[in-house]
């Protein structure tokens, strides 16, 4: 897997709005500027875990949310600090509705996972498409690092991400955990 950090400054909940910082991104010869959505699950880690085995990582797991990895593409591609600046702007970490427990979502490797854009379905697939599952990812990240109670792994999305602008509302919905709505505007 490719490992990359959001700063927690990127954390909104549902219905607050994603901001794409145009005034920042003004200073950049950039021919146009695009800000993606990006449909994913979300991991939270409810124990400390170090060096843990596939088959003992959902012991770990605390529970499951839906989450927005919005990202600036431009930055991201850019330089080489580029996928951690990229992705750490201001609310570009939409994550909710709520925090399902995964007793109550025990394979959550088979559920439907779908980002609409302004009601319109751009991303459809299933979380068993992921190159990389739950237990996989849990296990290999806590063997580079430990993983601290409350931190979340968003686990990588389907095909189809595309572009915000301001106006726009974008929709993360995976069967099991429900809806995140946020608006789009500009800063």
């Amino acid at each position: 897997p490719i490992l990359f950090a959001k700063t927690p400054n990127v954390l909104v909940g549902p219905g607050a709005p994603i901001v794409v910082p145009t005034s920042f991104l003004a200073r950049y010869p950039f021919k146009e500027r695009r800000t993606d959505y990006e449909a994913e699950l979300a991991v939270f880690i409810g124990r400390r875990c170090r060096n843990v085995e596939p088959e003992e990582a959902i012991d770990y797991v605390l529970g499951y949310s839906c989450f927005n990895d919005v990202s600036q593409r431009d930055i991201q591609n850019a330089d080489r600090s580029g996928w951690f600046r990229g992705k750490s702007f201001d609310t570009f970490g939409p994550v909710g509705p709520a925090i399902v427990p995964k007793e109550a979502l025990p394979e959550p490797d088979n559920l439907v996972i779908e980002c609409r854009l302004n009601g319109k379905v751009v991303q459809r697939s299933r979380t068993s498409a992921m190159i990389f599952g739950v237990r996989e990812l849990v296990s290999y990240i806590s063997k580079n690092f430990t993983l601290e109670v409350g931190d979340i792994i968003a686990t990588g999305t389907p095909s189809g991400v595309g572009p915000l602008k301001a106006g726009d509302t974008v929709e993360v919905e995976i069967e099991g955990i429900g809806v995140l709505r946020n608006p789009v505007r500009e800063e």
